[in-house]
């Protein structure tokens, strides 16, 4: 299995938008916080997780028609592990492929809730995940107008598919995110 460092490397050659690197590292963050402080996972295991959060979005850049059905390919003749391309595979509902296992599940439910709490973030005066909690992501979440391209039923599913209460995700996602706040700008 390549490393972090190598996932990194990968997602650099591969994606050239600051922003997408960005998401990447929100969604790493996320997946990595849960598998550390929910499931108890940890070392060269924990690494793995990082890495499938880190690439889910690798391949979109280059194939947007065929993301991330191209990227897995790639992955696999790399040498990544099946389960890091599962979890890839099914970060979206649009590919069918389902989530089996916890970490499918977990990057699946970090993809889009990392994405809408950094937009509610930067909405906040002072653009700091400190003034983020349930109550501003809920109020954002019936504001159809605001962060439109987010699809609210996947931010609940994503909640449900891990057996977490929804508020108690919206807490878990922020706080994954705090860990990498300064990568982040927030």
């Amino acid at each position: 299995m390549p490393t972090r460092a190598d996932a990194w490397d990968l997602l650099c050659e591969w994606t050239q938008t600051d922003a997408l690197r960005r998401h990447g590292l929100a969604v790493e963050a996320a997946v990595r916080w849960y598998g550390e402080h929910r499931f108890g996972i940890g070392g060269d295991e924990l690494e793995v997780w990082r890495s499938a959060g880190l690439l889910h979005d690798f391949d979109y850049e280059r194939y947007p028609d065929t993301h991330p059905m191209r990227g897995a390919d790639e992955l696999r003749s790399r040498g990544y592990r099946e389960d890091v391309v599962e979890a890839i595979l099914g970060h979206g509902d649009h590919t069918g492929v389902p989530r089996t296992s916890l970490l499918a599940r977990t990057v699946y439910a970090c993809d889009e809730m990392t994405g809408f709490v950094i937009a509610v973030t930067y909405v906040r005066p002072s653009r700091s995940l400190d003034e983020v909690d349930v109550r501003s992501v809920t109020k954002k979440m019936r504001d159809k107008g605001f962060a439109r391209q987010v699809p609210r039923d996947q931010l609940e599913k994503g909640a449900a598919e891990l057996g977490v209460p929804f508020d108690e995700h919206v807490i878990n996602v922020v706080e994954g995110l705090k860990t990498i706040r300064g990568e982040l700008g927030l």
